[in-house]
């Protein structure tokens, strides 16, 4: 089923990722044949956001315009619409059917979009906010298994819905937030979505997978599956998380935790850990005071619980929502904590199944250091506004009217047809 391509200003698409640990900008220019490469690119240090969630919108703010503004300046452009990932809102997921009368005539795209779109007003309400509605498959006549209908004769269509809905709140804080900076939102996508596009080879979202985007507020989990996301969930538990542990456990500071972490952390402990030392700064004391020496297998003693709590919230997270063989047995992690030493190995342990480490694929114009898994949601960001195959955004939906006379519906016959 195709989607209608989003068209870019001025030959621009322009991704967000508003992350608890960092935020990041990535300008993508597109050519005449729907191909997009980067040519501006921002990050900036996180601030004002919890979990995935905005919890102070000044600093917030601040931060998405230091790094949209650095990303513009690199590309020589500026930009007024952005596509935004959603990582926080505890993201919750639901299939819903809807059945419409077509009349025994032939299935086209009008007939689809008001299939979605009522699904779109159903899944909607105060509380909640629609993130997503994807069709996963059709029936005709009650016809299973039916892929795309557009062109087959029926008297009823009807459509499964994969529903994607987050907290009314935290979207709104977050629209708020970025219209404070002077930009429209697109489209939103939920971060583990976005992860998997561009992470994933066809094969891997056929046969079933699961995707597990390791940010620094929340651990967000997405399946696909026969093309399609079909389960997205957050567990409120990342890599800043670890590194608070760190802090406490070693009583030393943020920073010096998170350094730590990335030079010296691992999963998995080894013999060689008891013999390796580690020099810790201790919180309040003066620079160049006394530092205490700590063997390495403590440091790991301390990261291997929490990663291990992470990987079987996963599994629980599944195994309660009835996916955990749907996914297969295949995972992909990504995401900026998927970097730290040992947790390939220590999620194949927990979640008994093969995992490999996933990057950006196929986006041309990243550097070497902005194309590994820390930037994956951003590079899906922009893989989701080319993608000319797949479901039809809600967001981009109106409902529409039968067409009157014989021009209308020779009009919708052209247009269904060529």
């Amino acid at each position: 089923m195709r989607k209608p391509r989003l068209t870019p200003r001025n030959g621009l698409l322009a991704a967000l990722d508003v992350g608890s640990s960092k935020i990041c900008c990535f300008l993508a220019r597109v050519d005449d044949e729907g191909r997009a490469r980067v040519v501006g690119i921002g990050h900036h240090l996180s601030r004002g956001l919890r979990n995935g969630a905005i919890s102070d919108m000044e600093a917030a703010e601040a931060a998405i315009r230091a790094t949209v503004h650095a990303a513009e300046t690199m590309a020589g452009e500026t930009i007024a619409e952005v596509v935004v990932n959603l990582s926080g809102g505890y993201p919750a997921s639901r299939m819903m059917g809807v059945e419409m009368a077509i009349t025994g005539r032939a299935v086209g795209d009008g007939d689809l979009a008001r299939a979605l779109v009522q699904g779109h007003q159903i899944g909607d309400n105060g509380e909640r906010h629609l993130i997503h509605t994807i069709p996963v498959g059709f029936t005709l006549d009650g016809n299973r298994a039916i892929r795309d209908p557009r062109g087959m004769y029926g008297e009823r269509l009807g459509v499964n819905m994969h529903i994607v809905t987050a907290a009314a709140g935290t979207v709104r804080n977050l629209t708020t937030c970025i219209a404070r900076c002077h930009l429209d939102i697109r489209e939103i996508v939920v971060s583990p979505y976005a992860a998997g596009l561009s992470t994933l080879v066809d094969d891997e979202r056929e046969l079933g997978v699961t995707v597990v985007d390791m940010g620094g507020g929340t651990t967000t989990i997405a399946v696909f599956a026969e093309g399609n996301l079909v389960f997205a969930d957050s567990i409120p538990v990342g890599g800043g998380h670890v590194t608070n542990d760190i802090a406490r456990g070693l009583s030393t500071t943020l920073a010096h935790a998170e350094r730590m972490k990335t030079l010296y952390g691992n999963c998995i402990p080894s013999l060689a850990d008891e013999r390796e030392s580690i020099s810790v700064p201790q919180v309040g004391e003066e620079e160049g005071g006394a530092n205490t020496t700590v063997a390495k297998s403590i440091l790991v003693s301390i990261i291997q619980p929490r990663l291990e709590e992470t990987f079987e919230l996963v599994r629980a997270h599944l195994e309660t929502a009835g996916f955990a063989k749907t996914a297969g047995r295949r995972v992909v992690l990504t995401g900026g904590a998927s970097q730290l030493g040992g947790v390939r190995e220590l999620a194949q342990l927990v979640l008994d199944k093969q995992v490999r480490l996933g990057r950006p694929l196929s986006l041309p114009g990243l550097a070497e250091s902005t194309a590994g898994p820390a930037f994956a949601t951003a590079a899906g960001l922009i893989a989701y506004a080319l993608q000319d195959a797949g479901p039809i955004a809600a967001g981009a939906l109106a409902p529409t009217r039968e067409p009157e006379g014989l021009v209308g519906r020779l009009g919708v016959w052209l247009r269904d047809n060529f």
